[in-house]
């Protein structure tokens, strides 16, 4: 019995430490200072322990050390969900006033960062589910507390 218990922990054990270090957020590339990556691009988000990198298929866009980052931002774009009522209200149309009325948002994170001579800024878009975990981390790694910039935010 015990023979079997350490063989199946010899082998849970390293397959889980192979699972965390693959840690990474999907993000939305919005616009900023890096090079040949249009707004909208879909990269990966990996928050190392002394440096961020932004990945898109399997090769880093760009690197940026966690002591070079000058400010974290973060803001909500919020709109009415207009295009979808009207899809919806053309089959059933209570529903599509309902839907209406209800509200998205969407969450941004920016970064600015300056290293020597190399100066760059940039704007993700983070899922809603990931979006506190991607702030915690900026803000853990880099000692530098997330600031609100109102200029993101849009009321309808």
């Amino acid at each position: 019995m015990k023979r079997l218990l350490a063989i199946a922990l010899s082998i849970i054990v390293p397959a889980t430490l192979f699972a965390a270090e693959d840690t990474s957020y999907k993000v939305a590339y919005d616009g900023g200072s890096v090079p040949d990556i249009k707004a909208g691009v879909g990269l990966k988000l990996y928050i190392d322990s002394n440096q961020i990198r932004l990945v898109r298929n399997k090769m880093a866009v760009v690197t940026i050390p966690a002591s070079s980052v000058t400010e974290i931002s973060y803001g909500q774009d919020v709109h009415r969900r207009v295009g979808a009522a009207i899809g919806i209200g053309l089959v059933t149309l209570g529903v599509g006033a309902l839907m209406a009325l209800t509200k998205s948002k969407k969450h941004f994170v920016g970064l600015t960062w300056a290293n020597g001579d190399q100066k760059g800024g940039l704007a993700m878009q983070c899922d809603k589910s990931d979006y506190r975990g991607v702030l915690a981390g900026l803000e853990g790694i880099t000692g530098k507390k997330a600031v609100n910039s109102e200029a993101m935010t849009v009321k309808n």
